[in-house]
């Protein structure tokens, strides 16, 4: 065949199979068979097989061509990927109406009722029509790249509709897996004695986070679009906005439509739950939106969570069972938490063997002892909670649960601070339940960033004795890691050379890394500002602690006590002597603290952190923070909702930095000084 048909025949075939893709997932109408499909598929992969110099990335062909990747890169989201706040029932809902209503001074509001699924949420970004990236929510402000797992799910275009994209358009969506591909899945699953799917939700979760794309290529993945983030075009309307990403040839929902008012919501909303186990997808409630764009910007967001917008969940199913053993479990900070072992019950379609019973307070409450029948349910349609105890079949024998006075796993004093509803254990750093954890968040990128150290080399470092403290990260070598199972020496020799890169940190990346409880980025920012040293902060008494204005006498309790302690001592010199290091200032120095002599005002809602949070910071590098502006501020942090000030700081000249660069400032300061 000449090149000339070749490029004519594969052109013709990608055109029908991107057309039947359209028609099946998007229009729910296909025109041919399965098996009708896959003779075009296979003869497409034929002829690209034979010439593939004719291979491009966006041909169908290559959703499972991509070779597997070593970790997922970070996604940094331009627009947030916020979550939503939830209503649970009638008088939520109504009071979300009238929130709504009387913002927006309107007797009755238009909304945008679609069913909320139970997946994952992911964004994917076209550019000239063509797919680029793919990314999972993650918190929110930073996500996974997943771009080569999302182009193995048919439903999901890599080349948007001819003649209709924007330069720019970010798709918001679900990737989520049906009813019967899940049951497809598990029973092929079984069929090879593999392990089986709990829920529709963690296979599509763990399908998408696959490392290897030809493993994501082979689950039944679906995605259905419902938002758009960054984008080139100005829609006018939610409603708009969903027509015209069906008609980019992106799947919507079905049951997507307008309703008006609460009463059209309550109505929409008790028709789904009704047609709930009928539909061939998982949902755990429904969204209501508000249609007019313009509206959603008028009510903006409040902390994570937009104003005009709301997930109304569906009440939690219950089933009964038996409590067979009340277990205590211990937590990176040493929380000790009971778990219920029940008897195994399905509840929602999910089968549940274990409940949290939180703390001893609750058990004490809902009175719950070993042996009694209980009622289950999946709290928000996810975490399995007992609700209360079926009291009339409660055998004569069974007797209270008592808390332990010690560490179920280290056996040092387990201790309950007056006024808090936890006992936790008091062996810090040397206690083996929360050793996987501490090294997890010691070698975090916000706290010592040593890269190539994850959850399951952590577990291989500790479960083979090669780590039993962080210190022990320091005393590693290539040819220790090399020899543990699916690493090799490249991936060793990028381990060794992140914990050697780790050795020169800041002091209060440093103290964050220490994993002292309720000192997180922003006090250990305060404390290393303040004391200037490590040896200051070890010598501080109580009253030097609390001296200092945003750390109570909680939190300073923790701190001293921290440093009290010989095991937690020992691992800190064995890290010093290890060669860890950072510049050291005294106290006051202008080095540690870059801002001082600039005047600074907080506006808007911060997504990352609360204005106090921030303005504690500022504070502690040195910074003067005011809530006014005048012509002596020399910088405005803006967040959601920015009001007046945002106008009057552009009139007066001074420099606005949004929450990205704000942040950036905290990670950089001496950057922005003046």
């Amino acid at each position: 065949m000449a090149s000339d048909a070749v490029a004519a025949r594969i052109a013709v075939l990608r055109r029908e199979i991107d057309e039947h893709n359209y028609r099946y997932h998007v229009l729910d109408a296909p025109l041919i068979s399965d098996a009708e499909y896959d003779r075009l598929f296979h003869e497409l992969v034929a002829i690209e097989t034979a010439h593939p110099e004719f291979i491009t990335p966006d041909s169908p062909t290559q959703r499972v061509g991509a070779e597997p990747l070593p970790f997922f890169a970070d996604v940094v989201h331009e627009q947030p990927m916020l979550s939503l706040n939830n209503a649970f029932g009638e008088d939520d809902l109504r009071a979300f109406d009238r929130r709504v209503r009387e913002q927006l001074d309107k007797d009755e509001v238009v909304y945008v009722a679609e069913p909320k699924l139970d997946g994952l949420a992911i964004s994917i970004l076209y550019e000239n029509g063509r797919l680029t990236r793919a990314a999972t929510r993650g918190d929110g402000s930073r996500g996974e790249d997943v771009t080569a797992n999302v182009r193995t799910i048919r439903a999901v275009p890599m080349v948007l509709r001819d003649g209709l994209a924007p330069a720019v358009l970010e798709v918001r969506g679900e990737v989520y897996m049906k009813r019967a591909d899940f049951a497809r899945l598990n029973r092929d699953q079984e069929s090879v004695a593999a392990k089986l799917f709990a829920n529709p939700r963690n296979a599509a979760a763990g399908s998408l986070r696959q490392l290897d794309p030809a493993i994501t290529a082979r689950r039944p993945l679906s995605f259905y679009a419902y938002g758009i983030g960054r984008t080139s075009v100005a829609p006018a309307s939610q409603m708009e906005v969903l027509e015209a990403l069906r008609g980019y040839g992106l799947p919507v929902a079905r049951e997507v439509r307008l309703v008006s008012g609460f009463t059209g919501c309550l109505r929409y909303y008790e028709e789904i739950g009704g047609r709930r186990e009928g539909l061939p997808f998982e949902i755990d409630g429904v969204v209501f939106k508000v249609n007019s764009v313009t509206d959603q910007q008028l009510l903006g967001y409040v902390s994570r969570a937009p104003r005009w917008a709301i997930a109304c969940k569906f009440p939690p199913r219950e089933e009964i069972t038996e409590v067979l053993d009340i277990e205590v479990q211990v937590g990176r900070t040493g929380a000790l938490t009971p778990v219920a072992r029940l008897a195994p019950v399905s509840v929602g379609g999910v089968v549940v063997a274990n409940a949290t019973l939180h703390n001893a307070d609750e058990i004490s409450r809902k009175d719950i002892r070993i042996g009694d029948r209980v009622y289950v349910r999946r709290a928000g349609d996810v975490i399995p909670e007992v609700v209360s105890v079926v009291a009339e079949s409660r055998a004569p024998d069974v007797r209270p649960f008592v808390m332990p006075d010690r560490c179920p796993v280290c056996h040092s004093p387990a201790e309950r601070i007056p006024g808090e509803a936890v006992v936790r254990c008091t062996g810090g750093l040397i206690c083996p339940a929360q050793r996987v954890q501490s090294i997890l968040h010691f070698v975090a990128r916000k706290a010592m960033n040593i890269d190539g150290v994850g959850e399951k080399l952590t577990n291989q470092l500790c479960d083979s004795g090669l780590v039993t403290d962080v210190s022990d990260l320091y005393r590693l070598t290539q040819a220790q890691l090399a020899d543990l199972e699916r690493m090799g020496d490249k991936s060793a020799a990028r381990v060794i050379k992140g914990i050697e890169q780790s050795k020169t940190t800041t002091l209060d990346r440093f103290i964050f890394a220490l994993g002292i409880r309720e000192v997180g980025e922003v006090t250990a920012a305060l404390l290393a500002a303040h004391f200037g040293s490590l040896e200051r902060l070890r010598d501080a008494g109580m009253e030097d602690l609390e001296g200092i204005p945003e750390i109570g006498p909680v939190i300073a309790a923790r701190i001293h006590e921290f440093f009290r302690q010989p095991a937690n001592q020992g691992i800190i010199e064995r890290l010093l002597a290890a060669g860890v290091r950072w510049e050291s200032k005294a106290k006051g120095e202008d080095a540690n603290q870059p801002l001082r002599g600039l005047t600074f005002v907080i506006t808007g809602t911060l997504q990352a952190m609360g204005r106090e949070a921030a303005a504690a910071a500022l504070r502690g590098l040195g910074a003067r923070v005011t809530g006014s502006i005048s012509a002596a501020t020399n910088y405005l942090i803006t967040g959601a909702d920015a009001g007046s000030k945002y106008a009057k700081a552009r009139g007066l000249g001074i420099r606005i930095l949004d929450e990205r660069e704000f942040l950036e400032l905290l990670e950089a300061p001496a950057r922005y000084a003046l």
